[in-house]
């Protein structure tokens, strides 16, 4: 493993918290290692991340400074190489982070982590063949997230929320998914969402599969069958806290590879980042298939 670090900082992080950091960060990287050891790049655009990993060299240590869109673009620029990922979570969700143990850390220990911490592996996701670290979720969330984006501008934090919320609730047609698992339907039926994960967290915290372990070479599934407005608004609680796991019309399935397909174009976000709607998803795990920083 060679001993140069790249690091990865995305201003818009945090809801711009990263952005007002950069001096301090800077001072600190730089106080952590010597200066012929490490490259710092701040992202200038979307997609630049993937760019700075790709390039990366062979063997070294790339750390995202930022929150689970920072991460994904890591992810997907180191994937299927011999460089390791760390991860300095300064971010609004940071389920990789939290998956991984470093969520708790503050920003001294997670660039000491980063620098020196030790190897490990962790499974890495494939949807439809393009890479994913923490989770995928198809289906009401993912529309959910695509709303914010059309919100009011004056609309922040959980009023954003619920302001996309109820506005594809207002809208809300249910598609059909079969669910396929190693050449077997397990679901077939309407579906309010699908969750293929690697992590038990997605959305900042949100437990909707607790047994998820990123280490056993199996996506950890959940799909929330046929559900109606007000039922929506019942189940929310609930999943929040972790308390959805024996309601009737949640499934849970484990496997090495699933695909899922769809009546109508239906969005997704992979690690919370927005992916183009599809008609089918086929992900499967690869084990091991992704180098980790951790203390």
């Amino acid at each position: 493993m060679s001993g140069f670090t790249t690091f990865v900082i995305n201003p818009a992080a945090g809801r711009g918290r990263v952005g007002q950091m950069l001096r301090r960060l800077e001072t600190a990287i730089r106080q952590h290692a010597r200066s012929s050891d490490i490259e710092i790049t701040i992202t200038q655009a979307p997609g630049h991340g993937i760019e700075v990993a790709r390039s990366a060299p062979a063997g070294s240590r790339v750390v995202a400074v930022g929150g689970d869109g920072t991460v994904h673009e890591v992810v997907r620029g180191i994937a299927g190489s011999d460089k390791a990922l760390g991860v300095v979570p300064i971010g609004s969700g940071n389920d990789f982070a939290r998956m991984v143990g470093l969520h708790r850390l503050g920003l001294e220990a997670a660039l000491q982590t980063a620098l020196h911490g030790g190897i490990h592996t962790i499974d890495l996701g494939l949807v439809n063949n393009q890479p994913y670290g923490a989770s995928l979720g198809i289906g009401f969330d993912a529309a959910v997230a695509r709303k914010a984006l059309s919100a009011p501008t004056f609309l922040r934090g959980m009023p954003r929320y619920l302001y996309s919320i109820f506005g594809v609730l207002k809208e809300l047609e249910l598609p059909t998914l079969e669910l396929i698992q190693n050449g077997q339907t397990v679901y077939q039926g309407p579906s309010l969402l699908v969750a293929l994960m690697n992590a038990s967290t997605y959305g900042g915290g949100i437990p909707i599969v607790p047994d998820a372990v990123p280490t056993d070479g199996l996506i950890s599934a959940a799909v929330a069958g046929e559900f109606s407005r007000l039922g929506v608004v019942g189940i929310l609680p609930r999943l929040i806290l972790g308390r959805h796991v024996h309601h009737p019309r949640l499934h849970f399935f484990r496997g090495a590879e699933f695909t899922a397909r769809f009546d109508r174009p239906v969005p997704a976000h992979s690690d919370g980042e927005l992916i183009e709607p599809a008609t089918e998803y086929r992900v499967h795990m690869v084990p091991g298939g992704l180098k980790v920083i951790q203390p």
